[in-house]
């Protein structure tokens, strides 16, 4: 399992470059590569314990929390007064939050506060397999060079590289970046 820290195996990657583990620019690229993918997505991924949110109403029946998978919903206030989950609520590991007895949820600004745990006890394997391959890229490519010629033989990096946007990268982080109300 991956450590806060890294969103893919330090052994993984020492394998796949064949370097040890805990070499310290290996590890330096792979902590490197799982930065990016949390900025890129707008969260830890990993397990968060009650964080608490604030969320504008849709005048929807549902709405999403923000990021999944949801764990626990701890509590959900809405214009200050708890609601009872069962009755007034009821979510799902999606993250989708509804609202019961017919009702819908106000279609007001910043009316709901929200208390849940979210995020994944085990990195997903689309997620370690892109920062795997970011890390590996970043291993590869001499800081700051896009080409290098050495006597008659040269090469270029592609960009995708330099910049880590591949297609298996983009794949990932749309699947698990944050989501808005016009997701629903």
């Amino acid at each position: 399992m991956a450590t806060d820290d890294y969103l893919a195996e330090p052994a993984d990657l020492g394998t796949l470059l064949g370097k040890s583990s805990d070499d310290p620019k290996l590890l330096l690229h792979l902590r490197s590569a799982s930065s990016r993918f949390r900025g890129a997505v707008g969260h830890r991924v990993t397990l968060v314990a009650d964080e608490q949110i604030t969320l504008d109403g849709n005048g929807r029946e549902s709405l999403l929390l923000p990021v999944w998978p949801t764990t626990a919903v701890a509590s959900v206030h809405l214009d200050g007064e708890l609601l009872v989950e069962g009755t007034d609520y009821q979510w799902s590991h999606d993250g989708l939050l509804r609202r019961l007895g017919c009702s819908h949820w106000p279609n007001r600004l910043r009316c709901l506060h929200v208390v849940y745990s979210h995020g994944w006890a085990v990195v997903p394997e689309d997620i370690a397999e892109a920062v795997l391959d970011k890390a590996a890229a970043m291993a590869a490519i001499p800081i700051g060079v896009a080409s290098k010629a050495v006597g008659g033989q040269s090469t270029t990096f592609g960009a995708q590289q330099a910049i880590g946007v591949t297609e298996q990268w983009q794949q990932a982080v749309n699947r698990h970046k944050i989501r808005t109300s016009g997701d629903a």
